[in-house]
């Protein structure tokens, strides 16, 4: 288990049970939820799940891991109390991180909810430092996701994510996670021989050191739809010519490439999740 591919696990029954799921896919990386995320409010983590999921982690030889903030965040709300409110929980997603030695934490950047992009930078990139002022000395590296784009949500454009990064304090603190599908939605046409000028694209707004995770997805909505539907690897609009690039780019030879395709079984029962991973596998 040597490859950087791995899937959105579920935590069921236990955090360390994500990382038991991800070795069966023979994957050594994951991304999970560390709570449930439709929720607001969780109970602090307990010493001996902080401990079943590092004993877990060194056991099974896992290498970087990568957590999804809740989606109920939004940092952008131009609303006090939600704002706040988001903050409070994005706080508590960073020290959660912290206590299980998880390197990267995925956030959507937000809504501005009609307040206007410029407006809605300015608060996420605030929000950042207050949460890291909040939760003190932390190598955690919250990664900026690139969005679809649907309504007033921010972060469709790679230039928004630079924004983010240049207001905040420490810049050294914020990375960006490239999404295939919400890049794909948002515009952004990476297939074939595009690859070569997008990843110029990339090299002069975030920079490729700053992509610290990838989620690979295929897309049901054509390209600048600006609507979020995740497909399977290679049948969805996207196709595998999208994927090759991705998984053969020396610039991401050691970056988490995580599977957020629909949880289902094929017809003739195999998991999609190891369906997606051997198409994967084989284009690299």
């Amino acid at each position: 288990m040597t490859d950087t591919f791995g899937v959105h696990a579920s935590i069921a029954g236990g955090l360390h049970n994500a990382l038991i799921r991800s070795a069966q896919l023979q994957c050594c990386v994951a991304q999970i939820f560390t709570k449930n995320q439709q929720q607001w409010r969780c109970k602090p983590l307990e010493q001996k799940v902080i401990d079943e999921w590092l004993r877990h982690h060194k056991q099974l030889s896992f290498g970087k891991t990568v957590s999804h903030d809740s989606y109920l965040i939004n940092l952008a709300s131009p609303d006090q109390q939600m704002w706040r409110r988001s903050l409070a929980l994005f706080i508590e997603e960073l020290r959660r991180c912290r206590l299980l030695g998880i390197p990267y934490l995925v956030t959507h950047p937000g809504a501005h909810l009609g307040a206007g992009e410029q407006a809605g930078l300015g608060r996420v990139a605030q929000a950042l430092d207050l949460a890291y002022d909040a939760v003190g000395p932390c190598k955690v590296i919250t990664c900026l996701e690139i969005t679809a784009g649907q309504g007033t949500s921010l972060g469709y454009k790679l230039e928004h994510l630079v924004q983010i990064i240049c207001l905040a304090r420490n810049p050294a603190r914020l990375g960006v996670c490239l999404d295939t599908a919400h890049l794909f939605a948002a515009g952004y046409d990476f297939r074939g021989r595009k690859y070569a000028a997008f990843r110029r694209q990339l090299e002069k707004t975030v920079g490729l050191r700053r992509i610290k995770v990838l989620h690979l997805n295929d897309s049901k909505k054509p390209l600048g739809s600006r609507v979020d539907r995740h497909d399977h690897i290679g049948r969805g609009l996207i196709g595998l010519e999208g994927f090759k690039p991705f998984v053969r780019d020396q610039a991401f030879s050691d970056v988490p490439k995580i599977l957020e395709t629909p949880k289902a079984r094929t017809a003739d029962g195999r998991d999609w999740d190891e369906v997606n991973l051997q198409t994967l596998r084989s284009l690299a």
